[in-house]
């Protein structure tokens, strides 16, 4: 198991951090095959509204993968086998992840590092933010999933760009290009403005909006009856009661988790 990455629950929000920063938060196999457990025990807490991925330490973010371990191991095809599937299963499980998320970029984001920062919905960058995809710099090809991901976000032609070439990316051509949300000089105090507007909603309504996005990005463009149903049920939810009777009273609305 490794001692690397720390899961700390605190007034409804996760916060998952990155703890290696002398190897510049560089994830190793322990590293990887720990992560989605992690992040599937955020989700499963009750009391937790939002999950936030970030370093332990300031000034990064994620380096990607070991590539020492990598240079060392990747002739043991076994090796190979475990260490893609443990990859995979951190990018789907947050991907997945059915409760916001949200990626706390300080500092260079790049690979793998990159990849988890995709994986979440939202990114929040400092200024002295770098992001890359860099598998071309070392002969490599990026995965189809992740793949998906980054042109999900930024679109085909800049994803090719990126992966052409392993180009870095400064804070402010991230913003420019769609994959930062938010650029901060400030981290904690965006960080903190953003979670409390995702703990002042309705829970019910940012899960399943989440929900339907997915259903978006994987290719349905209209009603079933599956999404007609959710959407009926919904004015039978308790976090419509609360806010609507908020609404009439004039008062901010107080959703459970």
């Amino acid at each position: 198991m490794s001692n690397h990455l720390h899961l700390d629950i605190a007034g409804g929000i996760a916060r998952l951090r990155i703890d290696r920063a002398e190897k510049r938060n560089a994830f190793d196999q322990a590293m990887w095959a720990r992560f989605p457990d992690l992040v599937r025990a955020a989700m499963a807490a009750p009391e937790v509204r939002m999950l936030i991925v970030e370093s332990a330490a300031a000034g990064v973010f994620c380096a990607g993968a070991d590539i020492g371990e990598f240079a060392r191991s990747t002739a043991d095809k076994g090796w190979r086998t475990a260490n893609q599937a443990a990859i995979r299963d951190s990018f789907v499980t947050l991907t997945r992840a059915p409760k916001p998320t949200l990626a706390v970029v300080d500092g260079d984001c790049i690979g793998g590092g990159c990849g988890i920062a995709l994986a979440c919905d939202l990114r929040i960058a400092s200024p002295r933010a770098r992001f890359g995809i860099t598998p071309a710099k070392l002969g490599l090809i990026y995965p189809l999933h992740d793949t998906r991901l980054l042109v999900d976000v930024v679109g085909p032609a800049q994803a090719r760009r990126m992966l052409y070439t392993g180009v870095l990316l400064d804070a402010a051509e991230a913003m420019r290009i769609g994959l930062v949300q938010i650029l901060a000089d400030d981290l904690v105090a965006s960080v903190t403005d953003y979670a409390a507007s995702i703990l002042a909603a309705s829970p019910y309504s940012q899960r399943m909006t989440k929900a339907i996005v997915a259903r978006i990005i994987e290719g349905e463009t209209d009603d079933n009856a599956s999404s007609s149903a959710q959407f009926d049920e919904a004015f039978r939810g308790d976090d419509f009661r609360e806010g609507v009777a908020a609404f009439i009273a004039k008062r901010k609305p107080k959703f459970g988790a």
